[in-house]
């Protein structure tokens, strides 16, 4: 593909479909390169191929049954409307005068924001109408380009304006036999009553999803916060001109509030809409199913470290709140872990992974003996086993079975507990433990949970419970247990129903039973509280208040408080059992990955760097002899920009811009191969000064300085330190 520019420059373009597979193809190189004598680089390749198009066919489902509501309700908004237009009394005819417009509330997620569109355009086709048409605000910057945009997207053919003729572009694109047409809402009017009435012809099959003779015609707009103010409202006016020509209807896409459409119409432009409002869900409830289906569960081998998962979650909540990237940030970890661990061809389901321990070369299985997790598993064992493990390759082969059948019940375990955990402290003031589950799961994945301070914390809060309250969190507990198929989350499973059963037997104890252990209670609780208020000395007072903590402490518990202590005791050890950090499992590395440094550099960019970088080493971007270096300075025959970064490196704060020119001048006399003892060596003349004038507001563009009032002909240095 060639283009065409004034100035050399870097130009991206989409691959096309049919260059999917030349895509693959350059991966398998990329894994073929990636470790020395491996020789399980295409089982690799196939099974991290095999897992990339796993998270993107289940993400996209996920997001598609996630909108599903939002979608539904739109599409009976658009099946409403249309169908008022068509009744004859007071109240449609009124509100058929008007444009019925959908307000989106979106979120400030944009990069989400084209999946859903997709979705509701399709969905609109097949169910409503085929006439749709979406804009976005970067092609729209004129009235004139909005209603050519519009017409071209509803007719499927090239429109022009009035005053000027077919462009370039329109004849390229009419190479299908279309024919031009004006750019007004009339010709739309003309368009729409011919299609209308080859769809009313008898005996002709209508090729119109809707049962309607007159399907509606909905404009999309993306992103209303980016358009002109003033063109969508001339937008507006001109369509309620020809709303009873057209059934015309608007759906608004919107990042930030609805008071935005309030900002940007005004009222005589407003009421021309009917408006209804429709929210979606929020980004962190996408964010938070996404990780409950893809990262907390056994049927998706891969897994990241707490430091990793960090990584993505924090440019999630602080970069651009996009489900989206947070999937691209989770499929780069999946490919660098699959292209820098040899041993992650046993990063699969458990009877594959049992099979591949048994054809893994000698190789591997040096690399298996350097884990760090299996070296600790190494030092625990007797003397005897030590040698075996190290030396005999046939005995190493049925260990790591037996440690991979033992990773796979750890999973099988940790995630039910963790959701149990979470369904009990996710409901307490303060959320000690966190409110979402990621928040939890970051502190399992890091350290041990039941050494912090906010857990001792939530078990306090948890005997404080009433017994509707705790029976309610036990039952959660007990549906999230249901469906595990592990033989202790079974047991688990039965002990907590038990609990259950006794809880709800205690509604039936005898209630003058109950009554005289309360009056035995208030009697041992109310002698120390009369002397407390007989007692005005400070420490009179405190020996009070010590007699009626002991008697708090040794005074007889009831038959809930006895069951509460023994639920909570019951969790607690479930959670020092199944919580432990995945580092303490042996073999953890062969489907974790733990290089947050290299996750952080791939999506947390630092552009000034890159182009310190670039400006300093020009040679290993422009592949120019003349510019290689030995000593790693930069060659008088460099570019311009890279001279004068390289002489602003030299200066201070401020830098006088004649003292800057003329070392310029000096360097680029001495690159042309001029004389040094000649007069005109180091002459600033106006093409000089022109080139200098030019790199110095490059520099200036970039960042690296700015004009400043402190001294007349200086700027001031912006960037210190180097790459």
């Amino acid at each position: 593909m060639s283009t065409s520019s004034v100035s050399k420059g870097c130009f991206v373009f989409k691959p096309d479909a049919q260059k999917k597979k030349k895509i693959s193809l350059g991966l398998e190189d990329y894994f073929n390169n990636g470790c020395e004598g491996a020789e399980t680089n295409e089982m690799r390749f196939k099974l991290f191929h095999d897992l990339w198009n796993k998270t993107t066919t289940d993400t996209e489902l996920l997001q598609e049954e996630l909108n599903r509501q939002i979608l539904d309700n739109l599409l009976d908004f658009t099946k409403k409307s249309s169908s008022t237009r068509q009744q004859s009394d007071w109240a449609s005819q009124m509100r058929a005068s008007e444009i019925p417009t959908a307000a989106l509330m979106l979120g400030v997620n944009v990069p989400d924001h084209d999946m859903t569109f997709q979705s509701l355009s399709e969905l609109l086709q097949q169910s409503v109408t085929p006439h749709v048409a979406c804009v976005q605000a970067k092609e729209c910057t004129a009235l004139k380009h909005l209603m050519k945009r519009v017409l071209e997207r509803l007719m499927d053919t090239v429109v022009a304006f009035d005053d000027e003729d077919e462009d370039e572009e329109a004849e390229q694109r009419s190479t299908q036999a279309h024919k031009n047409m004006q750019c007004s809402l009339s010709s739309l009017c003309e368009w729409y009553n011919t299609q209308t009435k080859k769809s009313d012809t008898p005996g002709k099959k209508r090729k119109s999803p809707s049962k309607d003779h007159h399907p509606p015609i909905v404009v999309i707009f993306k992103d209303l916060e980016a358009f002109n103010h003033r063109v969508l409202q001339d937008f507006i006016l001109t369509c309620s001109r020809y709303i009873e020509r057209l059934p015309l209807m608007f759906i608004f896409g919107i990042a930030t509030s609805p008071s935005t459409i309030q900002h940007m119409l005004p009222h005589s432009v407003s009421s021309l809409l009917c408006i209804e409002l429709f929210q979606s869900l929020s980004c962190t409830q996408h964010l938070a199913t996404v990780i409950d289906k893809l990262i907390l569960t056994t049927h998706f081998p891969f897994k990241l470290t707490g430091k990793v998962m960090q990584v993505l979650v924090s440019l999630f909540l602080y970069h651009d709140f996009s489900v989206r990237n947070f999937i691209k940030g989770f499929q780069l970890a999946l490919l660098e872990h699959f292209h820098s661990q040899p041993l992650s061809v046993l990063c699969c389901k458990k009877n594959e992974a049992l099979r591949k321990v048994t054809l893994l070369s000698h190789t591997d299985l040096e690399r298996i003996r350097k884990l760090p997790s299996f070296t600790r598993y190494v030092e625990k064992q007797q003397t005897e086993e030590q040698a075996e493990l190290l030396k005999n390759d046939v005995h190493l082969k049925e260990v790591c079975q037996q440690l991979i059948k033992d990773l796979g019940k750890y999973h099988k375990n940790y995630y039910p507990t963790l959701k149990c955990l979470h369904a009990l402290t996710s409901s307490l003031p303060r959320y000690p433990l966190g409110k979402q589950i990621r928040e939890l799961h970051l502190i399992c994945l890091e350290k041990s949970v039941w050494e912090t301070e906010d857990y001792q914390s939530a078990l306090k809060l948890l005997k404080m419970l009433a017994k509707d309250e705790l029976i309610a969190l036990l039952q959660r507990c007990a549906e999230i247990l249901q469906p595990v198929k592990s033989n202790k989350m079974m047991s688990a499973l039965v002990q907590l129903e038990d609990m259950l059963a006794k809880f709800k037997q205690l509604d039936v104890l005898v209630p003058a039973a109950a009554n005289e252990v309360v009056q035995c209670e208030e009697e041992t609780l109310t002698s120390p509280v009369k002397n407390l208020q007989k007692k005005t000395d400070l420490f009179q007072l405190q020996k009070a208040l010590l007699e009626m903590k002991e008697s708090r402490r040794s005074k007889k518990q009831s038959p809930f408080e006895i069951l509460r202590s023994e639920a909570l005791e019951f969790f607690d050890c479930l959670v020092k059992s199944h919580l432990s950090p995945p580092e303490c499992q042996t073999l953890n590395e062969i489907c974790y990955y733990s290089s947050s440094s290299t996750i952080r550099r791939h999506l947390n960019a630092t552009p000034r760097i890159s182009i310190q970088a670039a400006l300093r080493s020009p040679y290993y971007y422009l592949l120019n002899e003349n510019l290689k270096t030995e000593d790693g300075s930069v060659s008088n025959a460099a570019p311009d920009i890279c001279l004068t970064y390289k002489l602003h490196l030299e200066c201070g704060r401020l830098i006088n811009l004649y003292d800057w020119l003329q070392a310029y001048a000096t360097v680029v006399s001495a690159a042309d191969g001029h004389d040094p003892d000649s007069d005109d060596f180091g002459k600033v003349d106006d093409v000089k000064h022109a080139r200098f004038i030019r790199a110095v507001s490059e520099l200036e563009f970039l960042g690296f300085i700015k004009s400043t009032k402190q001294k007349t002909d200086h700027v001031a240095r912006l960037t210190w330190g180097g790459c």
